[in-house]
Order: structure tokens, then sequence, then C-alpha cells
């Protein structure tokens, strides 16, 4: 499915609420960042959320708490401080990407219109992260994965999507 056809099928919402959700390096930032502007959509990103780097579980919550609540806001984690950072509005009624590992639970999807659903092989997947995030990310990559491993066997995101996009 290319951007084209995949915006089509998404707008048809009155409004639209996607989650985009496969593992690291897999490509999730690339289609969000196009996504996004084609549909007119704000654009939440895990990585901003993730509180540490044992966060992908609480990440998945706060989306559920809070970014798909009836009053939709998002509250920053401060990487180099360590703690939370500064909340950010979403506009109610606007358009809604949700991008990053541990987006598409059970309960995020009962409140979303679409999920997507990223796979790539491993290694490339690895190699991407790496690159991208380099000597900040490469000793935290296996506990990340377990992280990645539990979230999929507890809420089967792949299974949850709409449609499955290689990375």
């Amino acid at each position: 499915m290319n951007i084209i056809s995949l915006v089509r099928t998404i707008s048809t919402a009155p409004r639209p609420v996607v989650l985009i959700d496969g593992r690291s390096g897999s490509g999730k930032s690339t289609l969000a960042d196009e996504l996004a502007p084609a549909l007119g959509a704000q654009l939440v990103r895990l990585d901003d959320i993730y509180p540490g780097w044992d966060g992908l579980q609480a990440a998945s919550d706060h989306v559920h708490r809070f970014v798909l609540s009836s009053h939709p806001r998002w509250r920053a984690w401060d990487w180099d401080a360590d703690s939370p950072g500064e909340w950010h509005e979403l506009e109610a009624s606007a358009p809604l990407v949700i991008e990053g590992a541990g987006s598409l639970s059970a309960a995020n999807r009962n409140l979303a219109t679409f999920g997507i659903w990223i796979e790539l092989d491993a290694a490339i997947r690895k190699q991407r992260a790496l690159a991208r995030d380099g000597d900040r990310y490469a000793p935290h990559w296996d506990r990340w994965a377990a992280q990645e491993e539990a979230f999929a066997a507890k809420e089967h995101p792949r299974a949850r999507a709409d449609t499955e996009l290689p990375g």
C-alpha cells in the first residue's frame, strides 16, 4: 500500500486517529513523517514520552490515559534530566498520528480509527537504530528489545493492525 492509498483509506474517518507500531528501527518515524502532513494530522512520537529505557509499557499506558482522552495531551520525558518534562496540549478535533513501539495495544486500538504495523528484519532494524542513535542506544538495545518482546506477547500489536507495511 502506498502513501496515497493509505491516506485515502484513513481519511474516511471524521477524525482519523492512527497508531503506527513496530519494533525499533523498523521505519515507524519515516512513515509518520509522510503520513501526518498528508492527513493534516498532529504527530505524537512515543520516543518523546517513554520514561527512560524501561518505559515502553508506561508510554503505551500514557497514550491511553492522556493522548487518546477527551482532553488530549502528552507529557514529554526529559532524557537528560531523567525526569518528566513539559505537558503538550493536542487539538481534540484534529487528526492524530501516534507512532512508536507500544502504541498499538488493545486499549489504544479501541480508541483509534486505524492501526499500522511496520515489519522489518531484526538485523536491518538494529543496524538502522544504532546508525540513527549510536552510542546512546547501543548499551540499551537488548533491554529495549526484551520490552518489545514482552509487549508483543501481551498485546499482539501486529494482529491488531489494519495493515502491515514493510519497513
